[in-house]
C-alpha cells in the first residue's frame, strides 16, 4: 500500500501542469482501449472499423460531450454487409521497423 501511494503521487506529479502530456497519454490509452474493443468484437464474430474524418465538435455536441473531454475515435461494430475489399498487402518490415534511429534521407 505504501508503494502504491508513492507511485500514484509520482504519476500525479509527472502529469501535473502539462496539459499536452495529459492529452497525449489519454489518446494513447484510448487507442489501446479501441484496439482491445476491436479484438473483442472479432472474438464475438463481429466486424469493426475505426473511423476518422468526422466533425469532432459536431459529434461532441450530438452526444453531449462535456467540455473537458475529447473524442479519440469512433468505432463501428456490427456485421459486414459484404466482405472487405482486398488489401494491397502489409508493408515490408524494413519500411516500418528501425534500429538505433531513422535512416538518413
Amino acid at each position: 500500500e505504501k508503494i502504491a501511494k508513492l507511485l500514484v503521487s509520482e504519476i500525479a506529479d509527472f502529469y501535473r501542469d502539462d496539459p499536452e502530456l495529459q492529452r497525449d497519454e489519454g489518446m494513447r490509452s484510448c487507442g489501446i482501449a479501441a484496439g482491445a474493443i476491436m479484438l473483442q468484437a472479432k472474438a464475438l464474430g463481429l466486424d469493426s472499423c475505426a473511423m476518422d474524418g468526422f466533425d469532432v465538435k459536431r459529434v461532441g455536441h450530438l452526444v453531449h460531450l462535456p467540455p473537458d473531454h475529447d473524442i479519440c475515435m469512433m468505432i463501428a461494430i456490427g456485421r459486414a454487409a459484404q466482405p472487405a475489399r482486398e488489401r494491397s498487402g502489409p508493408l515490408d518490415p524494413s519500411e516500418i521497423f528501425y534500429t538505433d534511429g531513422f535512416p538518413s534521407r
